[in-house]
């Protein structure tokens, strides 16, 4: 039946059609399901959606990341969603390799050129990591050996600015920090409140969250309990740089290992993201 309802006759032989308009209630009732119709795309409804492998939900302007490093890759790419420590100089930071399930440094290249990969695109400012930890075998011994949390990292050449909270994974070396990195090499700050004398063990999750311009608000957690924080205003620390606060960048891990480059000794075996678009 037409929409109204109208009655439309058949034509027999010789015949006249009768009844071909519509009356004005069926043509009303036409625009007003024209305007819906039209209307929808407009009205401002979220949908789900997926980009490069991560879950983007559009109506939170949030996204995320999940990884348990399956592949097994060096320098860790994951279909090119990563930018390793090798971008900003093979000579100064170094990069992060992954082998069936883990993630570990590859090489140091200077006293402070911790391997370090930090994921591709855009990301809010306000971000969530958090790192499960893979232990092959204990460490002992003189400092240090550490994993590594990265928010709001940016790589460029011959810099890395950003934030960083990591703790050693030696009992006889506990401790735990939040640090800024300033840009250059060797520029950066440890900067908490309060001191820890932590240290992660296998399965252990360590996770890190940021929030705020300035100040820029930033706390470490192991499995659950909340350790260290720092606030970032941009006080002059670490030697030179611009200082902070750093407001934007990416999220990402790294690794620290200054005696014996013995990497596939720990790591990390998944790693989460989240973050909040402004």
């Amino acid at each position: 039946m037409p929409i109204g309802g109208n009655d439309v006759k058949k034509n027999s032989p010789g015949e006249s059609t009768v009844n071909m308009v519509r009356p004005k209630h069926s043509i009303r009732y036409l625009q007003a399901i024209l305007l819906i119709c039209f209307a929808l795309p407009l009205s401002g409804c979220r949908e789900k959606g997926s980009a490069n492998g991560t879950g983007m939900t559009d109506k939170a302007r949030a996204h995320s990341y999940s990884t348990t490093f399956q592949q097994t890759e060096n320098p860790l790419s994951e279909s090119g969603k990563w930018i390793e420590g090798h971008a900003a100089g093979a000579n100064l930071w170094g990069n992060v390799q992954t082998v069936s399930g883990a993630a570990y440094g590859v090489d140091e290249p200077t006293p402070f050129g911790d391997p370090t990969a930090i994921l591709a695109g855009t990301w809010g400012p306000t971000q969530t990591a958090a790192a499960t930890v893979k232990i092959n075998h204990v460490l002992a011994g003189g400092c240090c050996h550490e994993v590594e949390l990265r928010l709001r990292t940016t790589i460029s050449h011959n810099s890395i600015t950003g934030y960083e909270a990591y703790c050693s994974v030696m009992p006889t070396q506990p401790y735990c920090h939040i640090t800024r990195w300033n840009g250059p090499n060797g520029s950066y700050w440890n900067f908490e409140t309060g001191s820890s004398s932590a240290y992660l063990k296998n399965g252990d999750v360590l996770k890190a969250t940021i929030s705020g311009t300035n100040p820029t608000i930033i706390t470490l957690y192991i499995n659950g309990a909340q350790i260290l924080q720092a606030t970032d205003t941009g006080a002059a620390g670490g030697g030179f740089g611009a200082y902070g606060p750093w407001t934007s960048g990416n999220p990402g891990i790294g690794f620290f290992d200054n005696i014996d480059s013995d990497w596939k000794s720990f790591g990390l075996s998944s790693f989460t993201v989240t973050d909040v678009q402004p």
